[in-house]
């Protein structure tokens, strides 16, 4: 079968065994939840308290001071094991704390609220749960969603979705119905497809789902990230390599000890007490706690930086990269524009100060002299403009970070009015909206109008 941005819209929903106006019935959803498995990505299942508690003891190092301990108990030094179980215990609780309660943080993020999705089941469109999408359902998108599988594009109007999750490109790309009749397109360029994890910035339209779970372009990667085996850090194995001479380096020092007052004629017994006494001596038993409590405090570091350490030893790990390989958009850049220069036709330009979706800014001309927007009428009238002729808006989380819901270009012109103290619901109280020309790739522009409230108002514009 060629792939779906092949076919046409009869032919995908032919081929899926659905239909675009009735979509999927509830038994045959049903049917197919069954065959396909709930749409979610699979995840590593964390380690329980008890797992936890144990792998404080495979140290090598600690089985190494259990050992001495053992040993100090047999030659009757009740002190030294006092000392040295006391540490492996608090070592044992101190880590066992740190990464349960990342465990736990974990599993809360993953437990957040699963969104609701819109499709179309037996000709009715019903609300359901995203991981109870099936192959064959139409699902219906519009501004603001986040597309919940990997899809054919069968109906679009203006529809555009921002794939930067996947492809990296924080512009939109603009999805259309109609069928690419090429060979291997790039994901980027599939026009007629969308892909789960993306979101969409504008207009709406409809799709019917052709993959789910891992069955999905971004559920691809994740199975490649589950085939990565886990390795020691770099830590890990300087200690363990530590804790191989020591045990080394041990048993020589019992053997040349012994050895040489057996050949005194000192009775063996006393010998190899005393040969035993000083290998449980050359254990370091304060390193693990040492190294615990360090870790722990950089663990702690890193989470007032909103870094969540699931094992200790990966603080150490994370000082010790030397190449970091990553995408550009959401990591090196925080995927977000900034409107930095307004160029109007017989004023001088005007350039915004002021870094990604922060409100704060100031403007000036480009001789550097500040210049006031409410004060520019020519100024002030394009940067409310810019702002009613959008259909993003901005939402604060209870940090006070601004998220752009809908088209990241019209957020960057949101926040350009807002560094005057103008937001778009405000403006439209005085100039509410009363039509529009939705922005088209032919038109390659969006015009909306408005009613001006009072004559002062309406003379401005």
């Amino acid at each position: 079968m060629p792939p779906y941005y092949r076919l046409a819209v009869d032919a995908t929903l032919e081929e899926l065994q659905t239909n675009a106006e009735q979509g999927l019935s509830a038994p045959e959803a049903s049917r197919r939840l069954e065959e396909h498995g709930p749409n979610r990505l699979p995840t590593k299942s964390g380690s329980s308290l008890l797992q936890i508690i144990i792998s404080q003891f495979t140290n090598i190092l600690v089985l190494i001071l259990i050992a001495a301990a053992a040993v100090s108990l047999l030659v009757g030094d009740v002190k030294d094991v006092i000392v040295i179980l006391v540490i492996v215990v608090l070592n044992a609780a101190l880590g066992t704390y740190q990464e349960y309660q990342a465990e736990q943080a974990l599993a809360a993020l993953s437990a957040m609220q699963v969104p609701l999705v819109r499709v179309r089941r037996a000709g009715e469109v019903k609300q359901v749960n995203a991981h109870e999408v099936v192959p064959g359902d139409i699902v219906m998108l519009q501004e603001g969603d986040r597309v919940p599988a990997d899809g054919r594009v069968i109906e679009s109007h203006n529809l555009q979705i921002e794939e930067a999750a996947l492809t990296g490109e924080s512009q939109a790309v603009f999805k259309k119905a109609d069928v690419l009749d090429k060979d291997d397109v790039p994901l980027g360029d599939r026009a007629n497809l969308v892909f789960m994890s993306t979101s969409v910035t504008y207009g709406r339209g409809a799709m019917a789902v052709t993959g789910t779970g891992l069955n999905t372009e971004i559920g691809k990667i994740a199975a490649l990230l589950m085939e990565v085996e886990d390795t020691e850090t770099p830590l890990t194995k300087r200690i363990n390599q530590l804790s191989r001479y020591l045990v080394i380096g041990a048993i020589g020092v019992v053997i040349i000890v012994f050895l040489a007052g057996a050949l005194r004629g000192i009775p063996l017994t006393q010998m190899l007490l005393t040969s035993i006494s000083l290998a449980v001596a050359a254990v370091p038993e304060s390193l693990p706690a040492v190294i615990t409590i360090s870790l722990s405090l950089g663990a702690a570091r890193m989470v007032e930086r909103n870094v969540l350490i699931r094992k200790l030893p990966a603080v150490e790990t994370l000082g010790s990269v030397t190449t970091i390989c990553s995408d550009k958009t959401g990591t090196l850049t925080k995927n977000e524009m900034t409107a930095t220069l307004l160029a109007l036709p017989g004023h001088d330009d005007v350039n915004v100060s002021g870094i990604g979706y922060s409100a704060e800014g100031t403007f000036k001309l480009a001789n550097g002299e500040p210049l006031d927007p409410k004060a520019d009428a020519a100024v002030g009238r394009f940067l409310k403009a810019m702002a009613l002729s959008t259909d993003a808006y901005l939402e604060y989380d209870n940090q006070g970070e601004v998220n752009v819901v809908g088209d990241t270009t019209e957020g960057a012109l949101l926040v350009a009015a807002q560094k005057v103290g103008w937001t778009r619901p405000q403006l439209e109280q005085d100039l509410p909206r009363v039509g529009e020309l939705p922005f088209s790739s032919e038109r390659k522009a969006m015009t909306t109008i408005h009613e001006p409230r009072d004559a002062e108002t309406g003379r401005l514009f």
